[in-house]
């Protein structure tokens, strides 16, 4: 028997999923019980208890959240199902876009009582998209104030889901019993005894199936309107067996066309098995989802690989974990296959990497593996220069894969260590969280000594320093959290300096002239030789160049870094016996700071997009406690009868705005917030 076939047979069991939703919908207890279920775990862990399998971070165990992304796999109905559970809360928001972009399928979570919530609602769109297609679970159905009719025009209304009921809870509340499954017209009864491991399918009363023909009627229109073979029979008024059903909403999910939503109580270990069952039934396999499309690193044109073990490798590294200080990158194989102990290359640095061991994971836990093939998540230890977005390759036939998405950090903190002995450790630690997480960023001022420390909330941040502590024994002093700034110019200048002086005797002469103008939002910095740079010793350029990119790091204002401009060197006076490299340097960054000075510099803020969910009732105070944070309102929508007010507000002004939101609203309002862009006010 050839390769081929077995490859196609193998990849089409695979089945990469994540979990998404707000924070505290139950995603964790969900992942719980899914492990629990398919033998991967023997004894249920509760995220209440801190005894979760994925929540295996003390952190996340002491809060009750998900922080990092915890993968692991089991085995399902003879499918291999990886799975990704991810955070909820807004601060970790990128761990979701990178579990996203990897991802083939989603289960989305949401609370039967609270339906959907702000981060629910920015992590759906996050994997609208990556054009991910999903499931919806309906969970805590047994919590008081349950209304699945709610949460399904919760999700067509906040997220534009066309929704499509497979299943109906039986009783609602406290009345929670089960489920009943519209396709096949049971009810699923499940046995508290075995927490939920022995469930029935029993037929329905003839009352019941009276009181169900409607929304099995209305799911089939649905499910109509998405599959033109569906539509015939419906037309035609004939029985459409399940299995045709089940066919047809596979196809309508891959093809993003419909959402199909189950109910039950992960808590209660009810409704759990047959999500799982239609994870493999309706969710596409690597072979289901379109190529990954890259380019040719030397000639940027677009290039693509099968889904096949036997077709050239492509793989993302989509996130880097430090374990006892040895590094470790997991990654999705997207085409070709990995061997413990081989060389590839890593596109985006341009380096070959050794692959040390490989691994299967599962949460905190690892199997080791020989060989990973397209279609599988894995981990990899011994890459030297693999971050967060590289793509792994073969030298021979390169390919480089769309990277993931950059955020910047938006908060800072100045850290200080407690003696000399925690200043080394402590460079090295920071240095360590900076390869596992993009969005930190660590800066040194100068003048204090202190580290400025940066990131995405003060949540983020506040997680970092115990971990800090719990794994390295490191208690630095800390500020309060800062926003973080930046500086631009808004009109053109020229300046020209020079530096003479006496250094280790001898004397050390350099002068520079040069020019800055401003570059539209965004575009970052460009330092550009307006000489020619062969009648000077490639030592002074490079040193001019040096004292130029080190003045744009600390600004004349308040020293932040200088962003949107474009630096010209013009002219490079010399002197003969005199010029030097160090001359050059200090000349340079005195020349930028008088330019910058004389631009008209302006200060840049993290400006971020709000958006307040709020009843008709409260528009008004919502609008008045936006303008009072210096907000510009810039769309007022309906949605589910009620009102979302999107703006935009810097930061700074945020700080405490949740607190005042609910007392303007008497708590009936909710809000997302996120960084759009650095920008200055006036």
């Amino acid at each position: 028997m050839s390769k081929k076939p077995l490859s196609a047979k193998y990849l089409q069991s695979i089945r990469n999923i994540g979990i998404i939703a707000h924070i505290d919908a139950g995603k964790t207890t969900l992942s719980e019980r899914i492990l629990f279920y398919a033998g991967r775990i023997h004894r249920l862990g509760e995220v209440h208890e801190g005894t979760a399998t994925m929540d295996f971070m003390p952190e996340e165990q002491e809060r009750g959240i998900t922080i990092a992304s915890a993968v692991t796999s089991c085995q399902w109905n003879g499918h291999v199902v990886n799975i990704i559970d991810t955070p909820g809360h807004v601060d970790f928001t990128v761990e979701v876009e990178r579990s996203l972009r990897v991802l083939d399928g989603a289960v989305g979570v949401f609370c039967a009582v609270s339906g959907v919530e702000p981060q629910s609602e920015t992590v759906w769109r996050q994997s609208e998209a990556y054009h991910v297609p999903k499931l919806a679970f309906v969970n805590k159905m047994d919590r008081l104030g349950a209304d699945f009719d709610a949460v399904l025009d919760s999700m067509r209304e906040k997220l534009g889901a066309t929704t499509l009921a497979v299943q109906y809870p039986d009783g609602q509340g406290a009345d929670f019993a089960g489920v009943f499954d519209l396709i096949r017209m049971e009810r699923l009864v499940f046995d508290a005894e075995s927490k939920g491991v022995e469930y029935e399918r029993l037929p329905l009363t003839e009352g019941e199936r009276e009181r169900l023909a409607p929304r099995r009627d209305a799911m089939l229109e649905t499910l109509a309107d998405a599959d033109e073979g569906v539509m015939e029979a419906y037309l035609e008024g004939r029985d459409i067996a399940p299995e045709e059903i089940d066919a047809a909403i596979r196809r309508a999910v891959i093809g993003l066309k419909l959402v199909p939503v189950f109910a039950g109580s992960a808590l209660k270990n009810a409704g759990v098995q047959p999500l799982m069952d239609a994870v493999c039934a309706y969710l596409p396999s690597p072979l289901d989802v379109p190529r990954q499309i890259g380019v040719d690193p030397a000639t940027h044109l677009p290039r693509s690989f099968d889904a096949d073990p036997e077709a050239p490798l492509s793989a993302l590294v989509f996130k880097v974990v430090m374990e006892s200080g040895r590094k470790q990158s997991l990654l999705r194989v997207y085409s070709g296959h990995l061997a413990e102990g081989e060389t590839v290359f890593n596109a985006t640095k341009g380096e070959d990497e050794r692959l040390a061991r490989l691994f299967r994971l599962h949460a905190d836990r690892r199997e080791r593996i020989e060989v990973a093939r397209a279609g599988e998540i894995v981990a990899v230890a011994g890459l030297r220069f693999g971050r967060t977005g590289d793509t792994l390759c073969l030298r021979d036939n390169p390919i480089l894969l769309e990277q993931i998405a950059a955020y910047k950090p938006v908060i800072s903190l100045a850290i200080e260590p407690r003696n000399v002995e925690e200043s080394d450790k402590l460079d090295e630690v920071l240095n360590r969280y900076l390869q596992e997480d993009p969005t930190l960023a660590v800066t040194r001022d100068e003048d204090t000594g202190q580290v400025i420390l940066s990131g995405m909330g003060e949540l983020h941040l506040e997680v970092l320093l115990e971990r800090m502590n719990r794994e390295h024994g490191l208690t630095p002093r800390t500020g309060k959290p800062q926003v973080v700034y930046q500086e631009t110019v808004r009109k053109p200048a020229e300046a020209q300096e020079e530096f003479a002086r006496e250094l280790g005797e001898r004397m050390n002469y350099g002068a520079v002239r040069l020019a800055v103008e401003p570059l539209p939002r965004g575009t970052g910095r460009v330092v550009q030789f307006e000489l020619d740079r062969d009648q000077y010793p490639a030592a002074w350029t490079e040193a001019a160049e040096g004292g130029v990119n080190d003045g744009l790091e600390c600004g004349v204002i308040g020293g932040y870094p200088v962003h949107d401009v474009r630096v010209r060197i013009l002219d490079m006076p010399r002197r003969e016996g005199e010029s030097s490299a160090a001359g050059y340097r200090m000349a340079a960054a005195m020349s930028l700071k008088k330019a910058l000075s004389l631009a008209s510099p302006a200060r840049l803020e993290p400006i971020m997009w709000v958006e307040v969910n709020a009843p008709d009732a409260f528009v008004g105070e919502v609008v008045g406690l936006l303008g009072a944070k210096g907000a510009k309102i810039e769309n007022i929508n309906d949605r589910g009868g009620a009102k979302v007010i999107q703006a935009l507000a810097p930061l700074s002004r945020m700080f405490g705005f949740s607190t005042f939101l609910r007392s303007a609203t008497q708590g009936r309002a909710s809000f997302v917030m996120k960084f759009a862009k650095f920008d200055a006010l006036d």
